[in-house]
């Protein structure tokens, strides 16, 4: 099912494309930025760009419909087809906020943490590997 977005001008519009013509893969909205005109908008992830301003993307390569994206300065007007997958949703991904998993062979040699950046110190057998987080 298409719908039609505007979104109003000037960019930047805060979404990602992906594929093209010439990566053999229909164009396709592969990230929306929080908070942007994409994100106010009823756009979603994996959701199909059917036309850039009326003009259809079946044979746009990913760069033409970057540049016919980027050549819209006051509104851009988007038609979309919802995606019939839905986007993929991680349910293992670690928090944010939790300490970083250590695989059992390895063990953490030294914790250093500032007001800017924390830094862990992971040993693997003789070496030592370095890990922000």
């Amino acid at each position: 099912m298409a719908y039609s977005v505007t979104l109003n001008g000037p960019g930047p519009w805060g979404f990602r494309l992906q594929g093209g013509k010439d990566f053999n893969m229909p164009l396709t909205i592969s990230r929306i930025t929080p908070g942007s005109k994409a994100a106010q908008s009823q756009m979603n992830q994996g959701d199909l760009v059917v036309a850039i301003d009326g003009v259809n993307t079946d044979s746009m390569t990913h760069l033409e419909a970057q540049n016919k994206i980027k050549s819209a300065s006051h509104n851009l007007s988007l038609t979309l087809q919802k995606s019939k997958r839905p986007v993929p949703v991680s349910t293992t991904a670690p928090r944010i906020d939790t300490p970083r998993a250590v695989i059992p062979h390895q063990k953490v040699c030294n914790n250093f943490s500032s007001a800017k950046v924390n830094i862990i110190f992971i040993c693997h057998g003789e070496g030592k590997y370095l890990y922000r987080k």
